[in-house]
């Protein structure tokens, strides 16, 4: 079960209380996990054992998603609005610049991060902010039919689909090169959360702008893509590459947009590797 961290933080309006729902394990050196939108810290669950092994992990819903209620009034769902809250919830359970890791928006999030010199090391996976226009439409206009298509099923039509390979396909085969290998009760509690993202909306329409433009110096940032992936296609790897030119670009045969359930050994090592 996931635990609520309860925190304030300034705003233009005033000192305001955030909440955010983690879950916390493992011993060592602090890590950041942080999930793409719609989704909820479970996506990293395949991951978790190995990277708990060596890392003191903390794996948290963004504002908005999973458990984690939504921001505030007047705060923003952009990087100049989440990226404190991020600093403010490490700061609350007492971790001073973890190690970050994150996926799709949470790989965006994970770079600000680096950005502003709040972390000791970055592993970006397949991070939004390195596309054209076309290529952020069809992913907003992809992401769109996901939510659209989770909030239009009734839940017994969810469960049923989640029982067979063919529905899992059917449900999460555009973040997933490998469906099949998600329980159906894990695709099931994340067809949930996309439909019940409270952040969703808001999120989607800050990053309509977003364009990730800036060199990181003075911190280690490792870069992977899946070769599968389908949200967010490959080559916007080499845009980031040449955006951030020490870092590290790595392939990950095989996995879709979520690696981390296509290939937990490989997706940990690059974790750990990039932490070290």
């Amino acid at each position: 079960m996931a635990t609520e961290a309860s925190f304030s933080i300034e705003s233009a309006g005033g000192t305001r209380t955030v909440r955010l729902a983690y879950e916390r394990t493992g011993s060592g050196e602090p890590l950041l996990l942080l999930h793409g939108i719609g989704h909820h810290w479970e996506a990293w669950q395949p991951v978790l054992p190995i990277l708990a092994a060596e890392r003191d992990v903390i794996a948290v819903d963004l504002p908005g998603f999973g458990k984690s209620p939504a921001l505030p009034d007047g705060f923003a769902y952009d990087l100049a609005g989440v990226v404190p809250v991020l600093e403010a919830f490490c700061r609350h359970l007492g971790v001073e610049r973890p190690h970050v890791a994150g996926n799709s928006l949470g790989g965006l999030l994970a770079l600000d991060l680096g950005r502003e010199k709040l972390v000791r090391s970055v592993t970006a996976l397949s991070p939004a902010g390195f596309w054209t226009g076309a290529e952020r439409r069809y992913a907003f206009g992809t992401l769109l039919a996901m939510r659209a298509a989770a909030r239009a099923m009734p839940v017994p039509v969810i469960e049923r689909l989640s029982r067979s390979a063919a529905g899992r396909a059917a449900l999460t085969s555009t973040i997933y090169a490998r469906p099949g290998r998600r329980s159906p009760e894990a695709v099931v509690a994340e067809t949930l959360a996309m439909r019940e993202a409270t952040g969703f909306r808001e999120t989607l329409e800050a990053g309509r702008s977003v364009l990730f433009q800036d060199d990181i110096e003075d911190v280690p940032v490792t870069i992977a893509w899946g070769t599968n992936d389908r949200l967010l296609v490959r080559r916007q790897g080499i845009r980031a590459k040449h955006v951030i030119p020490q870092a590290r670009l790595i392939k990950l045969p095989r996995c879709g947009h979520v690696p981390m359930n296509d290939d937990p050994a490989l997706v940990a090592r690059v974790i750990l590797d990039g932490s070290r």
